[in-house]
């Protein structure tokens, strides 16, 4: 027989608390060798040091006790090794997002307050037939919803024969934003008769004098562009209600670089002037 160790003997040993051990055999992830029946008291055998050690540095790693649970009653070694891995590049992952915050945070700590944008434009937005997805979705969904929406919608006028006739686009409306739940449209300008099919629907898009701003690569960040463009059109009383737009010149469909990706921005402004074509700037 095993010699056994108290679980306080036990704690020392694996770095583990008394706390944690005790919770541990609650979930069922490291039962004790032996419970008294009559005091409650815990022991540990000595060849259960090694298992404890490994759940203490799973856990430093963040992984669940339900995964740590899994990769311990793993009935073979590819399956124990799948779901490391699996863990591992959830955690790639985590740190490149942490990465990306951090590198952020800097650039908006050294960005001279006050500082402006030159590449802000306003432009006029004739109507636009278009093909188009119309649906209410929760803003933590919405970059998910996007890209499906799209997908769907180039493989619609895909199957009917029919082309995009410029950048595809987005309608956001207030409640997206201020309520994170409301109505989101993606279009595809096009030419040509599209039949609607499944969600995919035609629409004219209405004309707009917008304010722009060019957000580079992915989404991570775009709040910034937002910030400025915002800042601009309220420092020169320009916003009207209404909902937002994006144009995606170049994205997922262009390009695989993703720092080829440009995202354009827009913000519903009064009609100011004489109609602008849409490379004229406004002089900051």
């Amino acid at each position: 027989m095993d010699a056994t160790l108290p679980i306080g003997d036990f704690a020392r040993a694996t770095h583990l608390s008394v706390k944690t051990l005790r919770y541990y055999h609650r979930v069922g992830l490291l039962e004790p060798d032996e419970v008294d029946r009559h005091t409650g008291h815990r022991h540990y055998t000595a060849a259960q040091i090694p298992t404890a050690q490994i759940i203490r540095r799973f856990r430093a790693l963040d992984m669940p006790v339900e995964q740590v649970a899994k990769v311990l009653t793993a009935p073979d070694l590819t399956t124990r090794n799948t779901l490391i891995a699996a863990h591992l590049d959830q955690m790639e992952q985590e740190l490149a997002r942490t990465q990306d915050a951090v590198a952020s945070l800097r650039d908006l700590l050294t960005r001279t307050p006050g500082s402006a944008r030159s590449d802000i434009e306003r432009r006029s937005v004739p109507a636009t037939a278009a093909a188009a997805i119309t649906e209410t979705v929760d803003v933590a969904d919405a970059l998910t919803w996007y890209q499906g929406a799209l997908g769907e919608i180039y493989a619609t006028l895909d199957a009917q024969g029919l082309a995009a006739d410029g950048p595809a686009g987005g309608i956001f409306t207030n409640d997206l934003f201020t309520h994170e739940r409301g109505s989101a449209t993606m279009f595809v300008p096009c030419s040509g008769q599209m039949r609607p099919m499944g969600r995919v629907i035609d629409l004219v898009v209405p004309p707009i004098e917008l304010a722009t701003i060019v957000h580079c690569g992915t989404h991570a960040n775009i709040d910034l562009a937002y910030g400025t463009l915002g800042a601009y059109v309220a420092e020169h009383a320009l916003a009207v209600d209404g909902p937002l737009r994006e144009y995606y010149p170049v994205g997922r469909r262009e390009s695989a670089d993703t720092t080829d990706w440009r995202t354009e921005i827009c913000w519903p402004i009064f009609h100011t002037g004489p109609a602008v074509d849409d490379h004229d700037s406004m002089a900051l």
